[in-house]
């Protein structure tokens, strides 16, 4: 005859009682005088633990004993103080007893106020990360660079105009030097083949331009065909019952993706205008929901090398700004908010009101309020003076509000 085992036979084979004892004492019933709301709130308790009196266990010194009779300084007037007020440049040796007070309790840098230098060990992980990432983090961690050394760090550094001058005059010369003088700062093997101009982009200085990352390759096709549609996507803010997300529009064909595509660098540029039947069709894909956003990104920028065609001077620089001829460099410009999406998940698009399943494009010239809007945007990477001018018309904004206020009153 067989027998089957019963899983509680692995968790817990033999199954002891534990009863509660009885309470020492029968129940009673209390009537305290208080009201009903009091009950449900913490500070109930306040008022008890603020009058209890808390159980500390120390002697009169405190637990650090002072002899103040070992200076003189403190009971006889004119006496030497020189113990009480020692010369900095001249300080007392240290007790060695007095050491550990110097030592950072937070880390392991020092140990009883002498520097230790102990072998890297690996890092912190988690217990399901696979081994071969630990050994590879642990021998990058170990060939490291140390850090240069902080002692010989200047103790004051001077801020005045004439040495912020002089420091702007000193990049110059640093600028000029030869190609063969430049060494790169972690890798000295590495030589500078050649040096770039880094300038902001004034053609597109005026546009927001955002970073967005993808969970996974938008479209349906896959990660290794070509897909130059990818390059001129429509992405439009929706909300529903208070969730926010990103619909996302393809066009169906790739010759319609490379003509608009060529159709953004027509040499007119904004003013540039487009018939409605040759406005671009954009489909509907799917809809994507935000998972992270940053909102300030100071030290990413998208960065363009450019041949250059004009000569270098200030002319071509300026013709740059509306496509035309610009100098050889490195142009820039930052980026506003960085996102990262992935899939949402698929719903009828009938419960939506305002969902679209086709965009239709064009190019229409823009409004009086975009042309200023995006001619003062310009401003700011065109015009030398612009912190001047940005400074005087806020001092004009405050000097008018002033007198509004003053204005007001009776």
């Amino acid at each position: 005859m067989s027998s089957r085992k019963s899983k509680l036979d692995l968790l817990a084979k033999v199954r002891y009682h534990n009863p509660l004892p009885a309470p020492p004492c029968p129940p009673k019933l209390l009537d305290i005088p208080t009201a009903p709301a009091r009950y449900t709130r913490a500070a109930l308790l306040a008022a008890a633990a603020a009058d209890a009196p808390l159980p500390m266990i120390v002697d009169a010194e405190c637990g650090m004993p002072l002899d103040l009779g070992r200076w003189e300084a403190l009971w006889v007037d004119g006496a030497d103080d020189r113990a009480l007020n020692p010369d900095p440049h001249r300080a007392p040796a240290l007790d060695p007893r007095d050491a550990a007070l110097l030592g950072d309790p937070a880390g392991s840098a020092s140990e009883f106020g002498r520097p230790t230098h102990a072998a890297p060990g690996a890092p912190h992980v988690s217990w399901l990360r696979k081994t071969e990432y630990i050994s590879r983090d642990s021998s990058a961690h170990a060939a490291r660079a140390p850090a240069g050394d902080l002692t010989n760090l200047p103790e004051s550094v001077d801020v005045s105009r004439g040495a912020q001058l002089g420091s702007i005059e000193a990049s110059f010369a640093s600028a000029s030097a030869p190609l063969d003088a430049l060494r790169h700062p972690t890798k000295p093997r590495l030589t500078a083949l050649a040096a770039h101009a880094v300038l902001p982009d004034a053609g597109v200085w005026a546009n927001a331009y955002d970073l967005f990352r993808f969970s996974e390759r938008p479209g349906e096709r896959g990660p290794e065909a070509d897909d130059p549609r990818l390059e001129c996507a429509v992405m439009r803010p929706m909300e529903a019952d208070g969730d926010h997300f990103l619909s996302y529009y393809l066009t169906r064909e790739d010759d319609a993706a490379r003509a608009f595509r060529d159709s953004r660098a027509d040499p007119r540029g904004i003013d540039a205008l487009q018939e409605e039947d040759e406005a671009t069709e954009f489909h509907f894909v799917r809809d994507y929901e935000v998972v992270k956003v940053e909102q300030d990104v100071p030290n990413e920028f998208l960065l363009v090398f450019d041949d250059g065609d004009g000569d270098g001077d200030d002319d071509a620089l300026e013709d740059g700004a509306d496509g035309g001829a610009r100098p050889a460099g490195a142009y820039y410009k930052t980026i506003e908010r960085k996102m990262l999406l992935k899939k949402k998940r698929t719903e009828p698009i009938e419960r939506f009101r305002d969902k679209w399943a086709l965009v239709r494009v064009a190019h229409v010239p823009p409004s009086q309020e975009e042309a200023d809007e995006r001619a003062e945007a310009l401003a700011e990477v065109r015009d030398p003076l612009y912190l001047l001018h940005s400074a005087d018309a806020e001092g004009e904004d405050d000097a008018d509000a002033d007198a509004d206020a003053d204005g007001d009153e009776p």
